[in-house]
């Protein structure tokens, strides 16, 4: 199990690892070894995740979640498979935390009295600038 806060932790049953070559600089080293890890938790089954957290988690996903509820993490960061491994995880349990917050909701204000005026204000002088600039005839 890998804790997530003191009362969510996910099972390793539901990620999935597979090590594929990485991109990017590293010389021979890059075309020989498969370092870089695409992490696969399977969010839409995964019974230890509230309803309301995995919603915003779809949420906060975006393009990292597939049609099938699967978030998809790819680390390539660091030149050893276990490094990588554990940066995707870190990344992953990171994510599922921002998703536990809950935001609160917005109370709608009122714009302040000083606010109106300041705004009135500001109209009123744009006007004036504007009219000066018209071709009027001058009555001499």
């Amino acid at each position: 199990m890998i804790e997530i806060t003191p009362r969510i932790a996910i099972s390793e049953d539901d990620i999935e690892y597979a090590f594929v070559r990485a991109s990017g600089p590293g010389g021979q080293n890059v075309n020989k070894v498969s370092s870089a890890v695409q992490l696969r938790f399977h969010m839409a089954r995964s019974p230890d995740l509230p309803g309301p957290v995995k919603e915003r988690l779809a949420r906060l996903a975006g393009r990292r979640l597939t049609q099938d509820g699967v978030i998809v993490i790819q680390a390539q960061r660091f030149r050893t498979q276990e490094r990588n491994r554990d940066d995707a995880i870190e990344r992953l349990v990171e994510l599922i935390r921002s998703a536990t917050v809950v935001a609160p909701p917005r109370r709608p204000t009122r714009p302040t009295l000083g606010s109106k005026e300041r705004r009135l204000a500001a109209k009123e002088r744009r006007g004036h600038i504007k009219t000066l600039r018209q071709n009027k005839p001058h009555l001499d």
